[in-house]
């Protein structure tokens, strides 16, 4: 682990309590710190991070490495928990690029708020997208739209709320579901939801006006408690929109089990998060 401000870096090696708390140091001393940590070991600082980082809303943020399946890392180095701990924490704002580039501006995004961040970001390489420069601002809980597909008149209008690595594939489901299924008669729209906390409700509004029909999460994360968990709390207990009009949703994500040794792409399949896996679930919804 390291924790990281202006051209120096703390190398805390096994010390995940220690970089957190040295972090939260810096940060009453007007040091921004950046905590860089895989996924799993935070887990071990996560006392630390409560009480001496978000209960004190102190400027710190986390760089989350290894979100997701790690492939031949192993189920112990497996970062499938952390949106499920770190969004029920208070003062806690958390992003999830889809890619290289967004990661980039999302960090930077990060380190430019004052306050508790995290940005979670998967092993290995990315997708090949081209880095923009110079590093944006993006606003703070706001999604965006990638595609929309199919005819706007269709019976069944489907929105694809994708987190993360998940909106690539989220994007290529959709477009093989439109394509190729003909007995399909549905509009998919792919949403880059982005961040996970704050949650963009207008959004999620937004898409009940319009009539949505059915609803899909998407996310590298445990089901449980994960960023769908979130969607399915807002719209439950504070969208009226979505008492009137009710439309159908299923959570895409890991199941409630420890996922066993392989390479990403098997885990991936194993769970049902590669794209042949994600289209049988969304032709189950909309059966």
């Amino acid at each position: 682990m390291l924790v990281i401000f202006q051209s120096a870096f703390f190398d805390v090696a096994i010390a995940e309590q220690h970089a957190v708390t040295l972090a939260a140091g810096m940060a009453t001393q007007g040091v921004k710190p950046i905590v860089a940590i895989y996924s799993t070991f935070l887990q071990r600082g996560y006392d630390q991070l409560i009480h001496d980082v978000a209960l004190q809303n102190l400027d710190v943020m986390f760089a989350i490495d290894r979100a997701g399946l790690v492939g031949e890392d192993g189920a112990t180095h497996a970062g499938v928990f952390d949106l499920g701990f770190l969004r029920c924490v208070p003062n806690m704002v958390i992003a999830a690029p889809k890619d290289e580039n967004e990661c980039y501006h999302l960090l930077n995004t990060c380190y430019e708020y004052p306050g508790c961040t995290a940005v979670r970001y998967p092993r290995g390489t990315g997708t090949g997208a081209d880095i923009e420069q110079p590093a944006q601002t993006y606003e703070i809980g706001e999604a965006v739209v990638e595609s929309v597909l199919g005819k706007a008149d269709a019976p069944y209008k489907l929105a694809l709320l994708a987190f993360g690595t998940m909106v690539a594939t989220a994007q290529q489901a959709a477009k093989s579901l439109i394509n190729n299924d003909t007995a399909l008669d549905c509009q998919i729209q792919v949403v880059n939801m982005r961040w996970v906390k704050p949650l963009d409700t207008a959004m999620l509004e937004t898409l009940l006006a319009q009539g949505v029909t059915h609803i899909a999460t998407l996310e590298e994360h445990m089901i449980m408690g994960g960023a769908g968990s979130a969607v399915n709390e807002y719209l439950l207990n504070e969208s009226a929109a979505f008492k009137q009009s009710r439309p159908a949703i299923a959570n895409i994500g890991i199941p409630d089990r420890f996922i066993a040794h392989g390479s990403q792409a098997e885990q991936l399949a194993d769970c049902g998060l590669d794209v042949a896996g994600v289209i049988k679930q969304l032709k189950m919804l909309l059966s």
